[in-house]
């Protein structure tokens, strides 16, 4: 019986190439950066099935007018920084709104070169029935927590990003 356990060198040396060595394991259903990449793709796909047929918005445009929406005049560096993507997704972005005529643009002030973005009268229309879609699916999504566990979920998100800033000041990896 253990002759048949027994493994040639010659089926070792056939199967190394396959074989991995020993190495350190991520568990992605526990690393909390995926877990939150995940969550908040499915999130915001949940959210994108509010608008996207109905107003023909992508992701990308809707995050632009949110920010807009809360943060008028800024230009589309800010609204990169502030919605944390593509500085390229955002110009693109911002194209496809100027051309329906969602947003409007504007040099800011005496400076020629400086431009900022808001949302056109035709923005603020979409605007004004999206916000309470978000609103409603975002009092669905909390429902199933208490005031307290709501209170702490804030507090958490407070803190984790505090750390993230906290972390870009100790990344050796970032310029």
């Amino acid at each position: 019986m253990e002759a048949d356990n027994i493994v040639s060198y010659e089926t070792i040396r056939k199967l190394a190439p396959f074989m991995q060595p020993d190495h350190t394991v991520l568990e992605l259903d526990r690393f909390l950066p995926y877990r939150l990449s995940v969550l908040s793709n499915r999130i915001s796909q949940d959210i994108a099935r509010l608008y996207a047929e109905r107003f023909a918005l992508g992701v990308t445009e809707w995050r632009i007018m949110a920010v807009l929406g809360r943060y008028p005049e800024l230009s589309a560096s800010r609204v990169a920084e502030r919605t944390a993507m593509d500085k390229v997704a955002v110009s693109r972005a911002v194209t496809s709104l100027l051309a329906s005529g969602r947003l409007k643009r504007r040099t800011h002030g005496k400076d020629r070169r400086r431009s900022v973005l808001a949302l056109s009268a035709r923005g603020l229309k979409v605007y004004d029935e999206i916000v309470p879609l978000a609103l409603a699916y975002e009092r669905r999504l909390l429902e199933g927590l208490t005031g307290d566990e709501r209170a702490a979920l804030d507090r958490l998100l407070a803190r984790m990003e505090e750390s993230e800033l906290a972390t870009r000041d100790t990344d050796p990896t970032r310029p």
